[in-house]
């Protein structure tokens, strides 16, 4: 993917358990939506995988406390970005029984 056009976010999870088996699904039935490239990494990682992997976003281990980046290049870089970034500020739509 091209850095030069990428367009990047970031976000805090928040999720108690972190970026487990439900919250990897949303995230990357999400990414899949887009036609844009999308990767992620967490902070402390050198490397980007594919957002739209279950299997790398998964083992990439993320905890709550931890802040995933996103960078995306194509045409809808900027809504794939803005709305990955919501979907983890939102708790992954996880949100606790009151």
């Amino acid at each position: 993917m091209s850095t030069e056009s990428a367009i990047e976010g970031s976000a805090v999870i928040t999720h108690e358990i972190g970026l487990h088996a439900r919250p990897s699904v949303k995230l990357t039935k999400l990414a899949k939506s887009f036609t844009s490239a999308i990767h992620l990494r967490g902070d402390g990682v050198e490397s980007w995988v594919d957002a739209k992997s279950i299997v790398r976003v998964m083992g990439l281990k993320l905890r709550e406390g931890t802040t995933v980046f996103f960078r995306a290049a194509g045409p809808d870089a900027n809504a794939a970005v803005d709305a990955l970034v919501a979907l983890v500020k939102r708790d992954f739509d996880e949100h606790k029984p009151a």
